[in-house]
């Protein structure tokens, strides 16, 4: 694929002065109980908005069947605050994506001030920056502009995920990656059906580098934009996208645009502020690759939100 973007995180080292550990491979090493491996954890309450606390002692994780140690439960704060957050939009979204753009401009603008975020644009599988990942939140909610709105724009904006996931350097001193996806969800490279190698591709690459994704679906332009079926298939792929990273997937049932972006931007940001750095020691078998994990905890009031898989290197004893 062209490289329409580049993404320059140099700079992001004079954010922080503590570095912290990755959802990556390259600190993991093996010791005699397992290989170190990071997530990210949301705390989503069950019932209101309390938030309960819970302890690295709460925490219980399981590889498969077998239940593994937590050795790290660091609240996503002060120091281990960092995020980098994308902003990723489908260029061929439909006309009704105007009249969300305030919403998106206020949620930009109410970030942490320690946020870097970027804004791109999805089209013909890649991303093109409006704005690289910055903490000026004003000049990133300024880079916002209408979607072309033709069709073939979007190509799959799967496509476009995994192409940006593997241009994104990596920085040990932001343990957060997140993106936010908006985009009707719309393959046209596979149609419909169960399961889309493209999507499965998108999840596990987002899986292995840390990526947590978010997704709001927003109508297309064109007639694609109204068949149910596409559509119907569409919303089960971003939920299955973000659900299987960590993250939420937002929309209507239908092929109706949502009234208003801002009640899932208002959670997405809540959800961000309830997370967790967790590490844990994975099990390594003879070859390197995901493995099916699962964090979850005894205290009632509260669901612990992660990915389902989790990449883990080769065992180095064979």
């Amino acid at each position: 694929m062209h490289l329409q973007a580049k993404l320059i995180s140099g700079f992001c080292f004079l954010m922080v002065t503590i570095p912290i550990p990755r959802t990556l491979s390259a600190q993991q090493k093996e010791t005699a109980t397992g290989v170190p491996v990071h997530m990210v954890v949301s705390l989503e309450p069950k019932h209101g908005n309390e938030v309960p606390t819970i302890t690295q002692q709460d925490v219980i994780v399981n590889q498969g069947h077998d239940r593994r140690p937590v050795t790290g439960w660091v609240p996503a704060t002060g120091d281990h605050a960092g995020l980098e957050l994308a902003i990723l939009i489908d260029d061929s979204a439909g006309f009704s994506f105007g009249s969300q753009m305030d919403d998106i401009r206020a949620f930009i603008r109410e970030q942490a001030p320690t946020t870097l975020i970027a804004v791109g644009y999805m089209h013909n599988g890649t991303v093109s920056l409006a704005q690289n990942f910055t903490q000026d939140h004003a000049a990133a909610s300024k880079s916002l502009r209408l979607p072309q709105g033709f069709i073939g724009a979007e190509a799959s904006p799967y496509f476009s995920l995994t192409d940006f996931i593997k241009r994104w350097p990596a920085n040990p001193f932001l343990p957060r990656r997140e993106v936010l996806m908006i985009t009707s969800g719309i393959d046209t490279f596979y149609g419909g059906g169960y399961p889309d190698p493209y999507v499965d591709t998108a999840v596990q690459d987002a899986q292995c580098a840390g990526v947590v994704v978010f997704s709001i679906y927003t109508p297309g332009a064109g007639h694609f934009g109204h068949t149910y079926w596409r559509i119907y298939w569409a919303q089960n792929y971003l939920a299955q996208l973000s659900e299987e990273t960590g993250g939420e997937s937002y929309y209507f049932l239908g092929s109706q645009a949502p009234v208003a972006f801002q009640p899932y931007l208002n959670q997405m940001s809540s959800r961000l502020t309830h997370q967790f750095l967790l590490t844990f020691l994975a099990k390594p078998e003879n070859k390197a690759g995901t493995e099916p994990v699962k964090v979850s905890t005894e205290i009632r009031s509260v669901d612990l939100v992660a990915p389902d898989k989790v990449c883990v290197p080769a065992s180095q004893e064979h």
